[in-house]
């Protein structure tokens, strides 16, 4: 039976008109939203670095005005003209285009094609799953990539950048449940303790490292997951073992790569891409359920660092382009 649909109800929506570039909380009806055969009663959703550059107008993010705001959403449906799903199933997505040419999860009623919906899997509750989030999916997907390209945890310590971030943080957790060494590498050593508790085992301020102007310095990682880019991807691809990859996820420090081919042919270093808001639908299931199970980071609890509701967002933005996050930032939409 599908569920009733209110004639209007609450989203965070971003508008760029004849009044400037602004996201404000609007009553909205379902028929302003983009098409989908399916309505989700939006229970929680998340803040990524992706949402505030969105949100703020300072990356290039949506490529159509307006949208709802919010790149992550689990929920329960309550209408569905797809064979795939029922009314009263749960469902998870993050990436998918939300808040790029569709209406994102910032809204307590959300209408998306079912064919990028995710069933929530056992093991994992819906206030869990938007704890990770495409946080916690990038982090999924990076050791994925890492592990299909012959990473394994007998090669030596991966080492996590932006550590103390979503990605980062959950990176931390998710190496250590898979059985890695991990090192944490990050410029808030007052959350070096965080770190640690979960999992990584050396902690490295950011601003005590120095890469070598050398093609090739001395290997110190087996690994890489990096959420910067810019100088900091720079000089891990001079420090990799051979064989080992860097999972390459972020930018928050720039998109430019100085390196040269040296790593990559005399140790056989790999870089890789990592896009988790076009990953296919296959390897979306295939994670979703590592995350649900012996992936599943063993303290989320701490990783979720704060809890907001729709009306409570715009000053998390704010944090998050300053770079004041840590760990993950829950929204509370519906309940």
């Amino acid at each position: 039976m599908n569920h009733e649909i209110p004639a209007t109800f609450r989203a965070f929506r971003i508008f760029d008109d004849e009044n400037g570039y602004r996201a404000e909380l609007v009553d909205q009806s379902l028929d302003e939203q983009t098409e989908g055969d399916v309505v989700i009663r939006v229970a929680y959703s998340s803040i990524n670095y992706k949402d505030a550059l969105a949100a703020t107008g300072k990356g290039r993010i949506l490529r159509r005005f307006p949208l709802n705001g919010g790149i992550d959403a689990a929920g329960t449906v309550v209408h569905s003209d797809s064979d795939r799903f029922d009314p009263g199933e749960e469902v998870l997505i993050t990436g998918c285009d939300l808040s790029e040419t569709r209406d994102g999860g910032y809204s307590e009623y959300l209408r998306v094609p079912s064919e990028w919906l995710v069933p929530r899997p056992e093991g994992l509750s819906l206030r869990e799953a938007m704890v990770l989030g495409t946080a916690g999916f990038t982090a999924a997907l990076s050791l994925w990539r890492m592990e299909a390209n012959g990473q394994t945890p007998d090669m030596g310590p991966v080492v996590v950048t932006g550590a103390s971030g979503g990605v980062g943080s959950i990176a931390i957790d998710l190496l250590t449940r898979a059985g890695y060494e991990v090192h944490a590498i990050s410029g808030k050593v007052e959350h070096f303790d965080f770190l640690r508790r979960l999992g990584a085992t050396q902690c490295i301020s950011r601003h005590d490292l120095h890469w070598s102007e050398k093609p090739m310095d001395s290997a110190s990682w087996a690994g890489a997951i990096d959420n910067v880019g810019g100088d900091m991807l720079s000089g891990l691809t001079r420090v990799i073992r051979p064989w080992g990859s860097i999972a390459s996820c972020g930018m928050a420090g720039g998109i430019g790569l100085r390196t040269t081919v040296m790593p990559f042919i005399i140790r056989g270093v790999s870089l890789l891409g990592v896009n988790s808001s076009g990953c296919p639908y296959r390897i979306r299931e295939q994670l979703w359920d590592r995350l649900a199970g012996p992936w599943k980071p063993a303290h989320l609890d701490a990783i979720e660092a704060d809890e907001v509701g729709l009306d409570e967002l715009a000053p998390k933005f704010d944090t998050a382009l300053a770079g004041g996050s840590l760990g993950r930032v829950l929204v509370r939409v519906g309940g």
